[in-house]
């Protein structure tokens, strides 16, 4: 899937899901989005502020509202939106 490839949201949702902490970093990267970076989340997890899980979640849907925004995607079924990516 290219970055232009996403038709809607779900898409996004469904390619962000599967990933684990590594992958989830290699992947965002070509898309150059403005978040927290790598270094700022691996310093907060080994400080203790937070867990790897929790971040992941976070990271996810950060990602997940940037690039519906960029890309101004919808919901397939915006009744059955979901809200979170696990």
């Amino acid at each position: 899937m290219t970055f232009k490839g996403f038709k809607d949201i779900d898409e996004i949702v469904e390619w962000l899901e599967p990933m684990d902490y590594e992958t989830f970093w290699k992947e965002i990267k070509p898309f150059c989005l403005v978040l927290f970076s790598r270094e700022k989340c691996d310093r907060d997890i080994a400080s203790g502020a937070t867990d790897e899980e929790t971040v992941l979640y976070v990271m996810k849907n950060f990602v997940r509202m940037e690039l519906a925004k960029i890309l101004k995607l919808e919901w397939r079924d915006p009744l059955m939106q979901s809200t979170a990516v696990h």
